[in-house]
């Protein structure tokens, strides 16, 4: 995978999430918005969870959809750098915004709740999901357990200005 992703993301939701969801938004009483820990149902959710309805006019899968798929392993990829280094955090505020964005456009491409929370449950999409996002991380040099490579991963992100990065704050 080579392409960077910069196409317009992502994080809509249903269900409790840790922060990222419109059922449970971030909680301030922690030393920092890092502390809550988004786990990958959560991610998912937080991807897609959309508030469709309607007939389906899609023409494509949810699996199938580029953007989708995209956005899912960009929000993958800034939850694996945040949680794993310390000097970068998510910048919630446009992860909001981002919510909104897809399902705007899951909207406009006709997806149903029924087809998004069934895609959600998926195991094999979410597998498929971190598999695209961990191969994402190694070409960009983040090794498991080296959290400095995470580190310049996240900040090569940021100054990118890629899809990841742009749900990315580094005080470094």
């Amino acid at each position: 995978m080579t392409a960077r992703l910069n196409s317009g993301l992502l994080l809509p939701i249903t269900g409790s999430c840790h922060g990222i969801s419109s059922a449970c938004r971030p909680s301030l009483q922690g030393s920092s918005l890092k502390e809550g820990k988004m786990s990958n149902k959560c991610l998912m959710a937080a991807a897609l969870g959309l508030a469709l309805g309607g007939p389906s006019q899609a023409q494509v899968a949810l699996n199938q959809n580029d953007h989708i798929t995209q956005s899912l392993v960009a929000a993958k990829v800034a939850d694996e750098i945040r949680n794993t280094c310390a000097s970068i955090s998510a910048r919630y505020l446009v992860v909001f915004q981002k919510m909104g964005d897809l399902e705007d456009y899951a909207r406009a491409e006709g997806y149903t709740e029924t087809e998004v929370r069934a895609f959600l449950k998926d195991k094999s999409e979410k597998a498929r999901i971190n598999a695209l996002a961990q191969a994402y991380l190694t070409e960009a040099g983040a090794v498991p357990g080296d959290q400095e490579s995470f580190c310049l991963a996240g900040r090569g992100e940021i100054a990118a200005e890629t899809l990841a990065g742009s749900l990315l704050s580094s005080w470094k």
